[in-house]
């Protein structure tokens, strides 16, 4: 039945007069929810502090001069806020000064409470708590908010301590095992603008920092040995072709050609099906796996006749006899590898070459008998081998500019 179709209600009848009964003496506003009133942090507000601060709906006091550590932007903050207070006495305006009440607060933007508290335990911490933080004790969630936030005001010298601190906490072996990669409602492919906070939510206390978000600090803050941790465990999901999409969003977004050409490589080799179902991959992410699966293939084309470079040794006595013996080991190789394990598409470039070196290797180290082939260069045996993985980590490296734009 339609709405329309239901009588109307008299002004007389029973429900209406209860309704407007209520209404007149406010009993239906007492089950309305208003806006949630600010609390003051338990813990961060501070009586004989100065200045109140409102940061997600929590009340923090602290100390002005506290605030002002490290040459941070509060410094030069509470320096603006003066020189208007200033202005405003002297033109007879009353009003009182931002930060002096709870009515008053100086609101923080774009933070969240947990951030805020980061800091500030960072700015008060005891010694004792400092320590605890480079030990295998310490709060990743904490540190992660307290370099997210001294970043994003400038506490120079907090901000290069927390990111040490991450780095010996996630350096430790096993430390990413049960990092998760991201949350379900972050988008890591979303630009971040500086002092705009992260595309990436705040880590809480219930959901420690992920893979993403540990890359996008440590990429923000240029920090390189941290930003080396979350790359090797990103090749280690690529490897196990997982989260292959948001490896190469975060490659492209920060620039980390290695991951960005391994993840480029991996959904390659799963097919133009897969790339197209793939909703997080753009269109533009989608031509460039087509032009690098040309030009891997024409690589491979011509890779068998192109040996690297060979540094011949001190007792090599025919350097042109040697060359030639190994241009017919490194042919040699890269086919026996393609006849092992004839299932290798013809596009993966990289795990033939790697196929290779280890054939080099086990011939070189006499794991598996040479049949011959390095008779020709008695002398340059270990530099066939050095040459062949010098050449395959040269593919590693650049394998992202296979897949360009241009083809």
């Amino acid at each position: 039945m339609d709405h329309d179709d239901h009588p109307a209600l008299q002004p007389d009848s029973p429900l209406m007069t209860m309704t407007n009964s209520f209404l007149n003496d406010g009993m239906l506003l007492l089950s309305m929810p208003g806006p949630r009133l600010p609390c003051r942090d338990p813990t961060y507000y501070i009586n004989d502090g100065n200045t109140v601060l409102f940061v997600e709906n929590i009340l923090f006091k602290v100390h002005r001069s506290v605030l002002t550590k490290d040459k941070s932007a509060f410094e030069t903050m509470f320096q603006l806020s003066g020189e208007t207070d200033s202005v405003r006495s002297d033109s007879s305006m009353s009003m009182a000064q931002e930060g002096e009440s709870d009515d008053n607060p100086i609101r923080l933007q774009g933070d969240t409470a947990d951030e805020f508290r980061a800091l500030l335990w960072a700015l008060y911490a005891l010694p004792h708590e400092l320590t605890l933080a480079m030990t295998t004790d310490a709060d990743c969630t904490q540190l992660a908010n307290l370099v997210r936030i001294t970043h994003k005001y400038q506490f120079r010298s907090i901000m290069t301590w927390a990111l040490s601190a991450l780095h010996h906490y996630y350096s430790r072996p096993g430390a990413f095992d049960d990092v998760l990669t991201t949350t379900a409602t972050s988008n890591p492919s979303a630009p971040t603008l500086p002092h705009a906070g992260p595309a990436t939510p705040s880590p809480s206390p219930a959901h420690p920092p992920t893979l993403v978000q540990i890359t996008e600090l440590a990429a923000l803050c240029e920090r390189a040995d941290l930003l080396d941790c979350a790359m090797a465990r990103w090749k280690r999901l690529i490897g196990e072709g997982r989260d292959l999409a948001l490896a190469l969003n975060i490659g492209e977004r920060f620039n980390l050609r290695p991951i960005t050409g391994l993840a480029y490589h991996g959904l390659m080799l799963r097919g133009r099906a897969h790339w197209d179902a793939e909703p997080a991959l753009t269109r533009a992410q989608r031509v460039r796996l087509l032009a690098g699966y040309y030009a891997l293939t024409k690589l491979w084309e011509a890779l068998p006749g192109q040996p690297p470079p060979l540094t011949h040794g001190a007792r090599c006595t025919s350097q042109q006899r040697c060359a030639k013996a190994f241009g017919t080991l490194w042919r040699t190789v890269l086919e026996t590898g393609t006849q092992v394990l004839p299932g290798l598409a013809r596009e993966d470039v990289l795990g033939k070459i790697m196929l290779a070196e280890s054939f080099m290797k086990a011939m070189v180290e006499r794991e598996i008998p040479s049949q011959g082939f390095l008779d020709g260069m008695p002398h340059c045996r270990e530099s066939a081998l050095v040459a062949t993985s010098m050449r395959m980590r040269e593919i590693k490296d650049s394998l992202a500019d296979y897949f360009s734009d241009d083809f």
